[in-house]
């Protein structure tokens, strides 16, 4: 099962039938993502095939981690398989 965590907590996890890779990132499913420690972030950024990422920031016992997850919201037709999905980096550990 995909796991992503930080600071030894549990952000994500998903079977491996309900993750999506692209570009090499793991995109988790929303609903296997622990937002309990996701904050919005005012932060986007434009990708030319895939459309406007927003973001999260990571908050673990008091640490944060500035924009360590992304997704996008309403992503070009070519990126409409992660709709609703979650991707981190910034340090998060993203396990098989």
């Amino acid at each position: 099962m995909p796991t992503a965590t930080w600071m030894g907590k549990l952000i994500a996890t998903a079977h491996e039938n309900e993750v999506q890779i692209v570009e090499n990132n793991v995109y988790f499913p929303a609903h296997c993502v622990n937002f309990e420690y996701l904050q919005a972030s005012p932060t986007h950024s434009d990708c030319a095939w895939k459309g406007r990422a927003s973001y999260y920031s990571l908050l673990v016992d008091g640490q944060r981690n500035e924009d360590a997850a992304w997704f996008y919201p309403a992503p070009k037709e070519a990126a409409k398989q992660i709709t609703g999905f979650i991707a981190f980096w910034r340090g998060v550990k993203i396990a098989p």
